[in-house]
């Protein structure tokens, strides 16, 4: 038993593990071998790559405890910058001899366990050596754990504290052990990482992190050997790999990888001495980052003396710019920007005197100022804005750019607040606004990077919330808000909250946009407490009380929360019962935006808004444009992890028919993070007033003051608010709102004074115009930075990997106008003086622009940069040199230019990527190297020779026409594809001469990328690449002098043709007779040849009509002496042969000879179909007359039902043959389209207008020579309007006359249903051909239009464009929802045709050659009546054609109109309900409930009648009154009977019109809001002017859509039923004096109620009809109100006095109100 004990203890010991923490034991110091090295590059071999390579020895002694020393010895740096692996390494001597000085002492460090504790090194060690060091250090790191071999663990390190997994292989046998540890750099909790400029970039903190677009990884590998005193660490090594895709592609990825090697290489026995100097602690072993952020993605500067240094660099940077040198220029503009980040605040000053009042050099420097960022550039802006050095413009220009690129800290803060009660600075309305929001976002970026925001950086902005809060100041409220907005912080919930009625009754007085502000406020909010801000905008969205706008803007806010599902299926659950339905077609069509997105940030909302969106109905799909709706574009890509939304949120308003409030934001999404790119809102109110007529008096006429009497008796009633003409807007760029404007006449009148001194309009034209008397000349230069972007991490090795971007943009232009006016103005001249001046001006003008973007990815210290560099630029130069000649009076303009002299490049842009290498101490040999090799082409040695076209020179030739050269063309196009390496270089020139012009314009395209090592797009970026266009000149023999486009209007655009032919040829008569100037147009024009050609070409089609291939229709043939008739088109078509699709039509033609008894000719089975159609019309008569499409008789609705809606046939309004098909089954497409050609050539007039018109206008364009005749091109327009016809021709042709290029365009109106162009180009007008018709008619029963375009010849390039855009089309169509089908049709036409099936849905087919697309039902956005016109409306006269009737229509549908007809009555909105009204009681039909009361219509049933009725009109001082006497329609005008024969016509300030309409009157009044109102006894029919939205009230509703809400009583309240909505209504009289005997009065209920288990009596809410004292009910009508109960007991004021109006709703009872009333003893005064 004791032998067993001791085994089993031997073995226990056996199996424990020794320590394997490295140990260093005191008195020894362990010499080891240090190599560590990091590249930059794309995989693969052959590519150019740059890194950098550190070789050293290092020493570690133990000196007590933990404390340990390390000296570095024969550090060595090399550099790398070439072709891996080929190239190798070389020495950098001077950058090493930096880096031996800072190693030359030794750093101490604390080590336990295999632990790294705090780092000590000299006090003068720059922090790039501490974190070499630190680099070196963290491969001794190591966490082991004694009882496992396989474990994970968090542990520190360089990069943070990440997840590390450990694999431990002991050989116990052989006392060594391997440890092996990784790391996925991904996956750490506390990263060491620094970002720059990405405050507006929200990370997703949900999605999966597989998705990123930064991957990276490191392993470490030790070899231990143990021993008794503890385990040695041999060696060790490292290897750390980052993986960037920036377009998040698997194969398209840079690398980034560092190596470590340390091996052991001797131990010595003397320890290493001591330090003599006190070493500073400087952390633990995590990275530090320092001066990393100062340093741009630009060439190294050695900073020496900055002051100087920046004297020298301004001055190359405005000779640069002057010069045109603009990547120089970009280039000193960035070293500009770094050096200001380092110099003082001093030196500033001292830049300022010696640069600031030169004005070339005072725009550089403050843009620099601007984007260094800097706590003393921005302290030196305050100033100079606190002392006014400023202009106005500079300082708009300068705040917003110095707030967005001011790096947020404690001191920036405070001065920034400083500006926000700079007396300066509050002067200027402009500046403070800009001041206030930029504040707001300085706040948040300072914020982003603490998790408590100080409530102190916030109470500037709170005070001013409460200060404008305190004086009713709306504009102030404003400011706040949106500053408050970019503050985003919850501290700022509570101040919001104020401004908000669902939680402060006194915010319900504030105006209707501070609520909208208010709610918008809490968006940024909501990325910090999205729970707290969710509530609010849910609570906010529930409030029916609240404005409908203020609820839209809430349910934004409430969706970018992303709500989960039960809160969203809550939302859908109250839109059920939502009573506005603005509100609820908005939020359905948000839900339905939203349940269709495809981006996984959004993936749970989507998901939840398309399970809401099915309890809800679909009649909410299905609203018109009233309502407010989200529409919503955007797509992603999981492939790329990008993606980009847009939405458009328009929001209605009941006073507006079009949207009120309108949001349009865009948002990108691109590796698992978001930014809102730029957001634009526009807001309106009462702009109407704006096109009225204006002056009018309303409130001084008896019409007011009636209204203002009648308020009083209906309970309850009040006026509606006053509302300002108000435009406000506002932008948001990246989250943040940079600018907003409320424009209301105030505002106009306070801009207006500040340019001019007066708020007239007059002086500031005066004042533009004496500026531009006086000339323009300067240069102007604004030089920006739009962005710099930095993400720095650290690398094993110790050294930054930055990922930076940086972008410049240089605009400018050189402007010098002379501008001369005769006769010359007087200082007292009338605007209108100027229709009658001649204006010389002389201008000499260069835009240029100029975009620089540098992105690297490697090394970038202070010291040296290693890595990838791509630069980007994108350049636009031009120049316009002009002499302009502009005659007013006579129409005319001349302008001259120098022709093209020297080559131009308009436009380029161009990227490559290098490999680079820089260091501090050798700033001047820069290492640069192309990422491809340069290799010999394997093609060809020879340079490209550039072949352009040519023509002979002098003139304009039938093939010298503007033309486009491609590859197979011999014109002169250039290509060439090297392909030394898988074909990387491409290379091809377009170009287009234009000899009589002199010049000609090239695009060179330029590649040499590496998509043949992996087809990515970051191999396509990859390398060179260069897309230019350039403007050459053409030598020709006759050199040109200069280039002229006069343009003649008027009766003096023949003289002006004639006048050009005049100048080549002197024997021509300028004097003749008219039809000699026509005749000689006719010759310079070369149209006689046109027509010639043209009637040729039509008698030769009609000799070899059997030979086509297809019907084309010739719009400008003559027409036939006997026009082809459909059935013979059809034999010959037949007998000609088969057509494209003959097969299908084969199949349609057995179909038909089935159904119509075998086999028959073709002309028969048209006979046949022909019956049948027209017996189906007969049938279905009645459908012609409903124009709406919603009748049809049954058996043809059934032979609908059965065919697709492309089967159909359409039916010309005018169609020749009353019984021609319906259904494309009757006929082949061959006769129809014979048919159509027939019809359309016996419709076309090709005579020329200049027979019988002169020109309206004509244009010569020419290029003027010194000893030959000038060449060009000369453009004459001919216009002829009708009332039923008009047409237009417009002719272009060579003013050489050689040439017989010609244009000819022709478009005419053939008839009121029918519209044809054509347009055609070549000789004489026949090589190339395209037309067109539109054309109104019948399609399967319905009122449609077909629009058909045919091309029977056209240029290649436009084929090929064509088949192009074809090859997407199916695709767009299934993605669209559309349905197709494969049929066969003509080869050169397309037919879409649209059918209007009710005024909001239409049935559409396009047909193309091999494509059909078709679909039903789609909805239209606005309503589209197939009648024109309505009954009260004034029908267009019938000789206008229907595209005008059409436009009127939709004008007309857009009034309102209300009705009311014996019992039914029909709304503004469309309600209609019945309702019987009391007899000789009036009731407010119509009002205006503005407070300018302008209108009253009220009517009254009258005694012994069912149906009469009468009517009383109260407009300014008159009274009118309409009613029936002895059967005939009476009219009293102020109590005055007054014919109804004759027309009234009132003489006050707004006219009025009464005459006699059909068998009534009719009463127009549209100054009041009027437009019609028609009686005639039984019917009432009334339309207002849109203008009236939402401003009327009475039974005919507030014509505000809310169809919901349109038993609306005088207080406010909704009626329960139409009866009680209408006696809300009814006007009291004085029983005694009045014919109305009916009374309101509040009734209670009278037998006992238990309400809340209590006995109580219950007083109605809303007064009742009773009749009067001393009456007694004949009639009573049931109606239902709502009760206040109080205790039994309660004791009550009297009756009279007791108002229960406001009392809250306890129950409905129904209780009869009584509706006519008889009167026998009533006690009224003698």
């Amino acid at each position: 038993m004791q032998g067993l004990v001791l085994a089993l203890a031997l073995a226990l010991v056996g199996g424990q593990k020794q320590d394997l923490e490295p140990v260093f034991h005191t008195g020894k110091t362990y010499l080891y071998g240090y190599e560590s090295s990091i590249l930059h590059g794309l995989p693969g071999r052959g590519l150019a790559m740059a890194g950098v390579r550190l070789t050293c020895k290092l020493e570690i002694s133990h000196l007590s405890r933990s404390d340990h020393l390390l000296q570095i010895r024969s550090p060595k740096l090399e550099e790398y910058n070439g072709f891996w692996p080929t190239d190798p390494f070389s020495p950098s001597s001077r950058l090493t001899e930096t880096i031996t000085a800072c190693f030359s002492q030794a750093f101490k460090f604390e080590y336990t366990g295999g632990r790294v504790g705090s780092i000590f090194a000299p006090e003068d060690c720059p922090i790039l050596c501490t974190n070499l060091v630190r680099g070196i250090l963290n491969m001794l790191q190591m966490t082991i754990k004694k009882s496992q071999n396989v474990y994970e663990i968090q542990e520190a390190g360089i990069e943070g504290v990440c997840q590390t997994r450990y694999i431990i292989q002991d050989d116990s046998k052989n006392n060594r052990a391997t440890i092996s540890k990784s790391k996925d750099l991904a996956d750490c909790q506390e990263r060491a990482v620094k970002n720059m400029g990405m405050a507006y970039i929200r990370p997703c903190p949900t999605c999966p992190q597989k998705v990123r677009n930064i991957k990276g990884m490191v392993t470490f590998t030790y070899k231990m050997k143990k021993d008794d005193s503890g385990a040695l660490m041999t060696s060790a090594t490292s290897k750390q790999v980052y993986q960037i895709s920036p377009f998040n592609e698997p194969n398209g990825a840079a690398l980034v990888e560092a190596r470590q090697e340390l091996s052991l290489v001797d131990i010595k026995r003397t320890p290493i001495s001591a330090p003599k100097t006190q070493l500073q602690n400087q952390g633990s072993l995590r990275y530090h980052f320092s001066g990393e952020l100062l340093q741009m993605p630009i060439p190294l500067i050695r900073i020496k003396n900055p002051d100087f240094q920046l004297r020298e660099t301004l001055r190359q940077f405005v000779q640069s710019n002057e010069e045109g040198t603009t990547k120089e220029a970009s280039a000193k503009f960035l070293q500009m920007v770094q050096l200001f980040r380092i110099v003082t605040l001093d030196q500033i000053e001292f830049l300022w005197v010696q640069f600031g009042s030169d004005l070339p050099y005072r725009h550089w420097f403050l843009s620099a100022i601007c984007a260094a960022g800097a706590a003393d550039t921005f302290r030196f802006l305050k100033e100079k804005i606190h002392d006014a050095k400023l202009n106005i413009w500079e300082a708009a220009v300068t705040l917003p750019l110095a707030f967005h690129f001011v790096t947020p800290n404690k001191q920036t803060l405070q001065d920034a607040s400083a500006f926000l009660t700079c007396p300066q600075i509050q002067k200027v309305s402009m500046h403070r606004v800009i001041v206030y929001l930029a504040y707001g976002s300085m706040v948040n970026k300072y914020c982003a990077q603490t998790p408590l925001c100080p409530t102190e950086l916030l109470q500037p902005l709170h005070d001013l919330a409460t200060e404008a809060t305190s004086k009713g100041d709306a504009k102030d409220m404003a400011l706040a808000l949106k500053a408050i907005g970019n503050a985003g912080e919850p501290a700022s919930i509570k101040p919001i909250l104020k401004f908000l009625p669902t939680f402060s009754s006194a915010a319900a007085a504030l105006p209707n946009r501070i609520h909208v502000d208010a709610v918008l406020a809490l968006r940024k909010i909501a990325r910090k407490d999205l729970a707290k801000v969710r509530e609010i905008s849910l609570q906010v969205f529930m409030d029916n009380t609240l404005a409908p706008n203020v609820r839209m803007v809430a349910c934004i806010v409430l969706f970018e929360t992303k709500p989960a599902l039960p809160t969203v299926t809550a939302m859908a659950s109250s839109l059920l019962t939502e009573p506005s339905l603005q509100v609820a077609s908005f939020t359905y069509s948000h839900m339905k935006a939203l349940a269709a997105g495809r981006i996984p940030q959004l993936y749970n909302l989507s998901s939840a808004c398309n399970i809401a969106i099915k309890l809800l109905s679909p009649r909410l799909d299905r609203m018109s444009y009233r309502y407010s709706k989200v529409i919503h574009v955007g797509d992603y890509s999981s492939e790329y992890q990008a993606g980009a939304i847009w939405r458009v949120y328009l929001m209605n308003s009941p006073s507006s028919v079009f949207p009120s409030d309108i949001i349009t934001k865009v948002r990108g999404y691109y590796a698992n993070t978001a930014m809102d790119i730029i957001e634009v809102a526009l807001r309106s109110q009462s702009l109407t007033k704006l096109i009225r007529k204006q002056n009018i008096p309303f409130a001084e006429y008896d019409t007011y003051k009636t209204l203002k009497e009648l308020g009083k008796t209906l309970l309850g009633w009040k006026e509606l608010p006053p509302e300002d003409p108000l435009v406000s807007a506002y932008i948001k760029v990246l989250g943040q709102e940079i600018a907003f404007a409320d424009i209301d006449k105030d505002a106009i009148q306070q801009t207006m004074r500040s340019l001019t001194g007066s708020s007239d309009w007059q002086p500031v034209v005066k004042k533009v115009v004496a500026g531009v008397q006086q000339g323009i000349s300067g240069q102007w230069t604004l030089p920006v930075m739009v962005g710099e972007l930095q993400h720095i991490i650290p690398t094993a090795v110790g050294l930054p990997l930055q990922l930076s971007l940086c972008g410049t943009v240089l605009a400018g232009a050189a402007a010098d106008v002379d501008i001369q006016i005769s006769p010359p103005l007087s200082d007292n001249f009338r605007p209108s003086q100027l229709l009658e001046t001649n204006m010389d001006i002389c201008a000499d003008i260069k835009p240029k622009a100029y975009f620089h973007m540098i992105a690297m990815m490697g090394i970038n210290t202070q010291y040296f940069q290693s890595g990838l560099e791509f630069h980007a630029e994108f350049s636009a130069n031009t120049t316009m040199k002009f002499d302009a000649r502009i005659n007013m009076k006579e129409k005319n303009l001349k302008i001259e230019t120098p022709p093209c002299r020297q080559e131009v490049e308009l436009t380029a842009v161009r990227s490559e990527v290098y490999a680079i290498s820089r260091n501090m101490e050798e700033a001047d040999s820069e290492k640069k190297s192309q990422l491809l090799p340069k290799e010999v082409p394997s093609i060809s040695d020879q340079p490209l020779q550039t072949s352009e076209r040519s023509s002979r020179p002098g003139s304009w030739k039938q093939s010298n026409t503007p033309s486009v050269i491609s590859k197979g063309y011999q014109q002169g196009s250039e290509e060439a594809h090297h392909h030394s390496v898988g074909g990387r270089f491409y290379a091809r020139i377009f170009c287009s001469k234009f000899e009589s012009l002199g010049c000609s314009a090239c695009l060179s395209l330029k590649s040499r990328n590496s998509p043949f090592l992996s087809n990515t797009y970051l191999h396509k970026f990859v390398g060179e690449l260069e897309a230019k266009i350039v403007l050459k000149p053409v030598h020709t023999d006759a050199d040109i002098d200069t280039m002229q486009l006069e343009i003649q209007a008027g009766s003096k655009a023949a003289s002006k043709i004639i006048g050009v032919a005049s100048s080549r040829s002197k024997e021509e008569d300028e004097t003749s007779l008219y039809e000699d100037i026509q005749a000689k147009l006719k010759k310079i024009l070369g149209i006689e040849n046109v027509f010639k050609v043209a009637n040729k070409t039509r008698h030769h089609k009609k000799r070899v009509r059997r030979k086509d291939k297809t019907a084309v229709t010739d719009l400008w043939a003559a027409p036939s002496a006997t026009p082809v008739s459909s059935s013979s088109s059809s034999t010959a078509s037949s007998a000609g042969g088969r057509e494209p699709g003959n097969e299908h039509k084969e199949d349609e033609r057995r179909h038909s000879g089935k159904k119509h008894g075998g086999s028959r000719s073709s002309s028969g089975r048209r006979s046949s179909s022909s019956d049948v159609s027209s017996a189906s019309s007969k049938i279905c008569s009645s459908s012609s007359e409903d124009h709406s499409g919603d009748r049809h008789c049954s058996d043809y609705s059934n032979q609908q039902a059965k065919l697709p809606v492309y089967r159909f046939w359409f039916k010309p309004a005018h169609a020749q043959d009353s019984g021609s098909e319906v259904l494309n089954s009757s006929i082949s497409s061959s006769s129809s389209s014979a048919s159509d050609e027939g019809n359309s050539r016996a419709m076309s007039q090709p005579k020329f207008l200049g027979d019988s018109k002169p020109p309206v206008l004509a244009a010569v364009l020419r290029a003027v020579h010194r000893n030959k005749p000038p060449t060009g091109l000369q453009l004459v327009l001919y216009a002829d309007a009708q009332p039923t016809r008009s047409r237009i021709q417009v002719f272009v042709s060579s003013i050489t006359g050689s040439s017989k290029w010609k244009l000819c365009a022709d478009a005419s109106v053939i008839n009121s249903d029918k519209v044809s162009g054509s347009l055609k180009w070549g000789k004489d007008c026949q090589d190339y051909q395209i037309a067109t018709q539109i054309a109104t008619g019948q399609f399967s029963a319905y009122p449609a239009m077909q629009i058909k375009l045919e091309w029977p010849k056209v240029p290649s390039v436009v084929r090929t464009t064509a088949r192009w855009f074809y090859s997407f089309l199916p695709g767009a169509v299934y993605v669209l929802g559309y349905s197709q089908r494969q049929r066969h049709g003509p080869s050169h036409q397309a037919t879409l045709v649209m059918a209007l099936t009710s005024p909001r849905t239409c049935n559409v087919v396009l047909k193309l050659p091999e494509l059909t697309i078709y679909d039903r039902a789609i909805r239209l956005p606005l309503p589209f009546p197939s009648s024109p016109g309505t009954p009260i409306s004034t029908l267009p006269s019938p000789e206008r054609n229907v595209f005008s009737q059409a436009t009127l229509s939709i004008i007309e549908n857009l009034k309102a109109h209300c009705s009311v007809f014996q019992n039914t009555i029909t709304t503004f909105n469309g309600v209609e309900f019945s309702y019987s009204m009391p007899v000789n009681c009036y009731h407010v039909l119509v009002q205006d409930c503005s407070p300018e009361l302008k209108f009253l219509v009220m009517m009254k049933r009258l005694e012994g009648s069912a149906d009469l009725t009468a009517i009383n009109v109260r407009l300014a001082s008159h009274e009118v009154d309409m009613y029936v006497s002895n059967g005939l329609i009476q009219l009293k005008i102020n109590g005055v009977q007054a014919p109804t024969d004759v027309p009234y016509t009132s003489n006050s300030d707004a006219s009025m019109l009464i005459s006699s309409e059909k068998e009534g009157l009719s009463l127009k009044a549209p100054d009041y809001g009027i437009d019609k109102l028609y009686y005639d006894g039984h019917r009432l029919e009334i339309q207002v002017s849109f203008w009236m939205t939402g401003k009327t009230c009475g039974i005919c509703g507030k014509y505000d859509a809310e169809k919901e809400r349109e038993y609306q009583m005088p207080s406010g309240y909704l009626a329960k039923d139409a009866v009680s909505f209408g006696q809300s209504w009814i006007i009291s009289e004085d029983p005694c004096a009045g014919a109305c005997k009916l009374q309101r009065k509040f009734v209670k209920i009278e037998k006992p109620v238990a309400f809340e288990k209590k006995a109580s009596k219950c007083f109605s809410v809303e007064p009742v009809l009773r009749c009067a004292e001393g009456c007694s009910a004949t009639r009573t009508v049931p109606v239902s109100v709502g009760f206040h109960c109080v205790p039994a007991d309660s004791v009550l004021p009297a009756e009279g006095q007791t108002r229960h109006d406001q009392k809250p709703e306890d129950v409905v009872s129904a209780v009869p109100a009584h509706a006519a009333c008889s009167c026998r003893q009533q006690p009224c005064p003698p």
